[in-house]
């Protein structure tokens, strides 16, 4: 294989690969905990918090109602990295790339 033959197969594996990426950052993640519903980008971006009106809640529940975001906020988040993971994976493990 000459060598521009190498550099046309690089530009497209590169070109392919900004195309998963950009996949990846305009898809919604969604995250759930018993209260709370989180939505996320590919990008990690916090698009929507939704707490479940019908429990009423108290001062009381407001740590517990915390804790559930950041539990549904993780979620939503790994799920990103998990896709990233799964159509980023053919690629193979270049450094520096995302």
């Amino acid at each position: 294989m000459n060598l521009q033959a190498m550099m046309k197969q690089a530009q497209k594996l590169q070109k392919d690969m900004m195309n998963v990426k950009d996949e990846i950052d305009s898809t919604e993640f969604t995250g759930e905990s018993s209260l709370v519903k989180v939505v996320v980008k590919g990008t990690k971006e916090v698009v929507k918090v939704e707490i479940d009106k019908s429990n009423s809640l108290d001062a009381d529940d407001i740590e517990m109602l915390e804790d559930m975001i950041l539990v549904a906020i993780n979620e939503a988040n790994k799920k990103v990295d998990e896709m990233t993971e799964k159509k980023m994976g053919k690629f193979g493990n270049i450094p520096g790339m995302f």
